[in-house]
C-alpha cells in the first residue's frame, strides 16, 4: 500500500459555501449595520483617540517641555513610540508581497487587513517626528524642496533625513499596492449598492474596471510589479531607522548588528500586531470560516522563528559589547539589565524571547485565546526593546554629575495612548467601508482549499495499492 500525502486542512470552511456566499458574507460589513461588539470596540478606540488628540494640542499648545524629557535625556518616548510604529508598519506589506511572488495561497484571508494595518502604522509613526519638531506647522522643511527662506536646505548627511526618504517611499508604495488590489472588490460594490451616494462613491473608486480579461492581466502584473518594489524596502526601511542610533558614538547605539536586529524585532512585532488585528476581525465581522486555525497557527509559526532571531540578536549584543574589550560599551549593557532600569530589560525579554517560545506546541499556537494574549505581550516586549535601547544609553553618560532619571508625564502617555486608539478607529473604519478579505482571491482558491470541495474529492478519489 502506498501511503499517501497528508490533505493539507482547508483555508474555507463550511460545506455550504459558494462564490455567491463569499460575496455576501464579505460584502456584509459594508452594506448592513455594524454590530454591538463594533461599535463597543469601537467606542473605547475613539475615545482613546480623542484624548490623544487633545494631549496633541495640549502639547503644541505649551511646547515638548510638558514631556519628561531632561537635559540627559533628550529622547525618550517619543523616538520610543515612532520606531515601534514603524516596526508595526512593516509586517503588513511584508507578509502580502512576500506570500504574493511565492504564491502562498493562505495569503489571501490575512492580506488585506495587513495592508491597512501598514498604512495606518506609517500615519502614527509620523506624528512623532512632526511634534518632537516643536512647530509641527514647519515640518516641510525637512523636505528638500526650493523654498523662500534663501539657503535653508536639509542635511543629506543626516539619517533623519533618510528616514523622510525611506519611510514616504514605503508609505507611498504601501499605499499603492493596497489600493490596487481593492479595485476590483470596489466595482463589486459598485455594482450591489443601492443608494446613489454608495453608488458615485465606489464608482469613483473603482476606477471604472470592468472586469474582463485585459484589466485581470494588468491587475495581476502591477501587483506582481509592486510586490517587488515593496519587498526591499521593508529592509531598507527599519535598517535606516537603525541609523539614527548605530552611526551615533553613544555606548550602546554604536553597532552594526543594528540594521538586521532592528529588521528583524520589526517583521516579528508587525507579525503579532496583524496577529491581534486578524482575531479581533474574526470575531467582530464573524469571519470564523475565512480566517481560520489554520491561518493563525501558521502566523504563530513566523512569530516564534522571528522571536528567536530576535533573541539571537539580544545575545549577540552582550557577547559584542565583552568582546570589544571597550569599557563604556561594556557598562552600558551591564547598566542596561543591572541598573535602575532593569525591570525594563527583563520585561523586553520576557515578552520577547521567552513568551513566543510557547508556540513550539501545537495546541497552543491553535489556541485562539493564547494567540490573542502571547501577540499582545510580543508589541509590549518590543515597546520595551526600544525603550531600553534609548532610555538607558542616555540616562548615563561619561559624567556621573548628568546621571539622570525618566519620568513619563500624562501628556507622554496621552500622546501614546491615543495613537493607539486613533489606528484602531481607523482600522475598525476599515472594516466598515472597505472590504476587509479580497473577494477575488478567496474565489480563486475556494474549489482548491475549500473544505467542501475538499470532501468531494477525497469522497471521488480511490487510493492507489500496489502488490
Amino acid at each position: 500500500m502506498v501511503k499517501e500525502a497528508e490533505v493539507r486542512e482547508p483555508l474555507i470552511l463550511g460545506k455550504d459555501v459558494t462564490y455567491h456566499k463569499i460575496t455576501e458574507e464579505v460584502c456584509a460589513p459594508v452594506e448592513g449595520k455594524a454590530n454591538k461588539l463594533w461599535w463597543g470596540v469601537f467606542f473605547v478606540a475613539l475615545t482613546l483617540g480623542l484624548w490623544g488628540l487633545g494631549s496633541i494640542t495640549y502639547l503644541i499648545g505649551r511646547g515638548i517641555g510638558v514631556w519628561g524629557l531632561n537635559n540627559t535625556v533628550g529622547w525618550a518616548w517619543d523616538i520610543t513610540n515612532f520606531v515601534w510604529w514603524v516596526g508595526i508598519g512593516h509586517a503588513g506589506t511584508l507578509i502580502s508581497a512576500v506570500l504574493l511572488l511565492f504564491r502562498q495561497k493562505w495569503r489571501m484571508a490575512i492580506n488585506r487587513a495587513a495592508e491597512a494595518m501598514t498604512i495606518f502604522a506609517v500615519m502614527m509613526a509620523a506624528l512623532f517626528p512632526g511634534i518632537h519638531m516643536g512647530r509641527i506647522w514647519v515640518s516641510y522643511w525637512v523636505l528638500p524642496i526650493p523654498n523662500q527662506f534663501g539657503s535653508l536646505w536639509v542635511n543629506f548627511n543626516s539619517p533623519l533625513l533618510w528616514d523622510v526618504f525611506a519611510i514616504s517611499t514605503y508609505f507611498s508604495v504601501s499605499l499603492v499596492f493596497w489600493y490596487i488590489g481593492l479595485i476590483p472588490d470596489f466595482a463589486t460594490i459598485r455594482d450591489r449598492a443601492t443608494g446613489p451616494i454608495a453608488k458615485k462613491m465606489y464608482s469613483l473608486l473603482s476606477f471604472g474596471w470592468t472586469g474582463n480579461a485585459k484589466a485581470w492581466i494588468r491587475f495581476e502584473e502591477v501587483s506582481l510589479v509592486l510586490a517587488g518594489l515593496a519587498t526591499p524596502l521593508v529592509f531598507s526601511v527599519h535598517s535606516i531607522v537603525s541609523m539614527d542610533f548605530a552611526t551615533s558614538v553613544i555606548p550602546g547605539w554604536h553597532t552594526t548588528i543594528f540594521p538586521p536586529y532592528f529588521v528583524a524585532g520589526a517583521i516579528f512585532s508587525g507579525f503579532a500586531m496583524v496577529q491581534t488585528l486578524l482575531l479581533i476581525t474574526r470575531k467582530v465581522l464573524n469571519y470564523e470560516r475565512y480566517i481560520t486555525i489554520q491561518h493563525i497557527e501558521l502566523m504563530n509559526i513566523i512569530i516564534v522563528v522571528t522571536g528567536s532571531m530576535v533573541g539571537t540578536a539580544y545575545l549577540s549584543e552582550l557577547f559584542i559589547s565583552w568582546y570589544s574589550g571597550v569599557e563604556y560599551e561594556s557598562y552600558a549593557f551591564l547598566n542596561r539589565f543591572s541598573g535602575p532600569y532593569a525591570w525594563a530589560y527583563w520585561s523586553m525579554m520576557a515578552c520577547n524571547v521567552i513568551t513566543p517560545q510557547f508556540f513550539w506546541f501545537k495546541k497552543l499556537r491553535r489556541n485562539l485565546m493564547i494567540s490573542f494574549i502571547l501577540s499582545i505581550f510580543v508589541n509590549i516586549g518590543m515597546w520595551f526593546e526600544r525603550f531600553v535601547i534609548i532610555v538607558t544609553s542616555l540616562h548615563r553618560d561619561y559624567i556621573p554629575a548628568n546621571w539622570s532619571w525618566f519620568h513619563p508625564t500624562w501628556v507622554d502617555i496621552g500622546v501614546y495612548l491615543g495613537t493607539i486608539g486613533l489606528f484602531f478607529t481607523l482600522f475598525l473604519l476599515f472594516t466598515r467601508f472597505f472590504p476587509v478579505l479580497a473577494l477575488n482571491e478567496l474565489k480563486s482558491i475556494l474549489k482548491v482549499s475549500g473544505e467542501a470541495y475538499r470532501e468531494k474529492k477525497t469522497e471521488d478519489k480511490t487510493p492507489e495499492t500496489t502488490a
